[in-house]
């Protein structure tokens, strides 16, 4: 590990116990920062209420106001998604009603993309809506840095990761062989090494595709954002370009504990994955974006070929409609 590496974890990696709430609300009400929370959801009826009802019975009250705004960005659930967000007392915003003069395309980074144009807080923070056994922390822990640290700019969400033998998370979090400070199979075998060859300032990060985040809205209006699975791997390697290593952190929150996808979902995640390291390598295109995997049918294996996420979302800065927003 490079030596600069080493002095970034030693003063960059925090746990969230280090910033009691009653620090936080402080430096809140000091920097007059405002707060937002976007969840990203999919068909996740089962997880996302308990995640609403957790941030605004502990984050959005009358005596801890550390969330301003929660809005849960629906990506085109087929299940009851939005009405158990909004029971539970998110704002629910679907992904075509937001810019809708550019067609929404599928994948986790179109809306997290979308959902600057509908939320107002100069720190935003990214949940995943499939999470289980959910702590308020996770949010708290995130956006801590961003109240405390003037310098800064973009944190991830570090954990553990739960062995439960023969299954895994949506990164593979807990398939045979894991366990504490080990990333999922795609973290392990295609983004670490990715990271470790070719931005190796970005060595240090030990969940680099986790999708608890937060960021300054300053930087994240700046960088583009890769539509599907590329779009953690994007925006972090787009941050330290931007902003600087010193500007990057991590905060310890605990475990983590998520739904489970399938081998083949895995394998669609880590050509998405390598294609947008591949573009940042060369700012050039693959030669052919398709993957083809294969399923067992009654003669013998079939092959089935998928495209391989090739799309990015510009800055939202560059987005007349969010230019005349801000300036509103």
């Amino acid at each position: 590990m490079l030596e600069e590496v080493e002095r970034w974890l030693s003063s960059r990696s925090w746990s969230a116990a280090d910033r009691p709430l009653d620090r936080l609300l402080e430096a809140k009400r000091q920097t007059g920062r405002t707060v937002s929370v976007v969840l990203p959801a999919l068909d996740e009826e089962a997880t996302v209420g308990a995640i609403v009802a957790a941030i605004r019975g502990e984050l959005m009250t009358d005596a801890v106001p550390l969330v301003d705004e929660l809005v849960v960005l629906d990506s085109g659930s087929t299940d009851r998604t939005a009405q158990v967000a909004a029971a539970a007392g998110a704002r629910v915003v679907h992904r075509d009603a937001v810019l809708p003069r550019i067609p929404a395309l599928p994948g986790k980074g179109e809306v997290l993309w979308r959902s600057l144009l509908v939320t107002r807080g100069d720190i935003i923070c990214f949940v995943d809506a499939d999470l289980r056994e959910f702590s308020a922390t996770f949010v708290s822990g995130i956006v801590g840095p961003l109240l405390t640290e003037p310098d800064v700019q973009f944190v991830k969400a570090m954990y553990d990761r739960p062995l439960e033998t023969g299954r895994g998370g949506a990164d593979g979090s807990a398939g045979p062989g894991g366990g504490a400070g080990q990333g999922g199979r795609v973290t392990e075998l295609v983004a670490r090494p990715l990271l470790n060859l070719h931005w190796p300032m970005l060595a240090g990060f030990v969940q680099p595709l986790g999708g608890e985040y937060a960021a300054r809205r300053s930087l994240l209006e700046r960088l583009p954002f890769p539509v599907g699975y590329g779009v953690e791997l994007g925006l972090l390697v787009d941050a330290l370009h931007t902003a600087g290593l010193d500007a990057l952190a991590q905060v310890d929150v605990g475990v983590r504990k998520h739904r489970h996808q399938d081998g083949q979902a895995l394998g669609r995640m880590a050509a998405a994955i390598y294609r947008t390291a591949q573009l940042r390598l060369t700012r050039g295109h693959l030669v052919r974006p398709r993957l083809t995997q294969f399923d067992r049918g009654e003669n013998g294996f079939v092959p089935r070929t998928t495209d391989v996420d090739t799309e990015e979302r510009p800055p939202m800065a560059e987005i007349p409609e969010y230019a005349e927003r801000r300036a509103a």
